[in-house]
């Protein structure tokens, strides 16, 4: 029996629904404190916190412009066939409520997404006239537009050209890990070469350097081991110069029956552990120098649930402790677990004023984190 599907026809209701259907892609925002964090306003719209290039933090009005899907990506709620209430709103219906929004003050930015409801490049059409809309009306705000997998590159350059960043999600690493999320979208030609043209356009000195692409994994909907996603994300940034990437746990229940991840050996809290040490690992990489094969993972080639990578390596290499807080420079510092920035700085002021530390209490109030630390470090 063919599902029945309800369609939404006000304004109002599409976007409280479309608004809430976004929540599935990441490839924006990602807090670490509480204020970073997604939240939801009084009429039910995403409201997405995000950090701009230049160090800013604005706050982004996140929505799709439809739910009504043709592919059948076996780990998304809104995959073809699937019984959700289905909408659409025009470009021009979605860019008036962005103003209203962004008039009052409330974001400053828009992120836009869509379900592909005919093919590709009709469904960037939709995206970049809502985006043409916006900047023939002097918006000059910040706009991240989502990339369909498989659009024409004619396509992929008009989005490049009006947003200041764009995303194409990957999903997970390499094409027979691909095979299992979808069967109407080809891996490489579809999101690979795509994302590759983006680099290519956004490549320093390229006539659109100023925009930043991003994208996402969905951990745990395929078979992919933590050491897949580690060195794909590895070249991402280091051979196309993503400036960001995201994680999203699969959570059983979403997917279709037959995706790995519906019957995998991890639990719902186990996956989100994976995403939460990913991030971990991303850190490690853009932030402390870690090279993808620094990471240690277990045989099967996943990271430890129980102990953060950073821990895990000191833990792999005790060749390189202890480390002389009063000495040692800034690479090794940022290698002791419980260390980060912040206390990695609070250090080297010392340092430049003359004080030599002779404790860990001379950082401040012994913590769970220089605790850690203790165990690693000389004065």
């Amino acid at each position: 029996m063919p599902l029945f599907i309800k369609k939404s026809s006000e304004p109002d209701e599409k976007l409280a629904i479309l608004s809430r259907d976004s929540q599935y892609d990441l490839a924006c925002a990602c807090g670490t404190r509480d204020d970073e964090h997604r939240r939801r306003s009084n009429d039910h719209k995403w409201i997405y916190p995000v950090a701009l290039p230049d160090g800013r933090s604005t706050f982004l009005f996140k929505t799709l412009l439809s739910n009504e899907c043709v592919n059948n990506c076996k780990y998304c709620p809104l995959r073809a066939r699937s019984d959700v209430r289905r909408c659409s709103l025009k470009p021009e219906e979605l860019v008036r409520s962005f103003l209203s929004y962004y008039r009052a003050g409330r974001v400053s930015g828009l992120f836009l997404s869509s379900a592909v409801s005919n093919n590709p490049d009709s469904t960037m059409e939709e995206i970049n006239r809502a985006a043409l809309i916006l900047r023939r009306q002097q918006f000059r705000g910040f706009i991240h537009l989502k990339i369909i997998p498989g659009a024409s590159e004619e396509a992929i350059r008009q989005s490049v050209s009006l947003a200041s960043a764009v995303s194409l999600n990957i999903e997970t690493a390499g094409e027979e890990n691909f095979k299992h999320l979808s069967t109407t979208k080809n891996y490489i030609r579809d999101i690979i070469e795509p994302v590759k043209l983006i680099s290519r356009l956004t490549a320093r000195g390229a006539r659109y350097d100023r925009v930043k692409q991003t994208t996402q994994f969905v951990v745990g909907a395929s078979t992919e081991t933590d050491r897949e996603i580690i060195d794909c994300s590895w070249k991402l940034y280091k051979k196309l110069a993503l400036s960001r990437i995201y994680f999203s746990a699969y959570q059983r229940g979403a997917g279709s029956p037959d995706l790995p991840g519906e019957s995998s050996g991890f639990s719902n809290r186990e996956l989100l552990t994976r995403e939460h040490r990913l991030y971990q690992v991303d850190w490690l990489i853009r932030k402390y120098g870690f090279a993808a094969s620094e990471i240690p993972v277990d045989p099967a080639g996943n990271l430890s649930l129980e102990i953060d990578p950073k821990e895990m390596w000191a833990r792999t290499h005790p060749e390189f402790f202890p480390v002389n807080v009063n000495k040692d420079d800034k690479y090794r510092l940022i290698r002791v677990p419980g260390l980060g920035e912040t206390l990695v700085s609070r250090i080297l002021a010392f340092r430049r004023s003359g004080t030599r530390m002779r404790s860990i209490d001379d950082l401040g109030r012994a913590g769970g984190y220089l605790k850690k630390a203790q165990e690693y470090v000389v004065f």
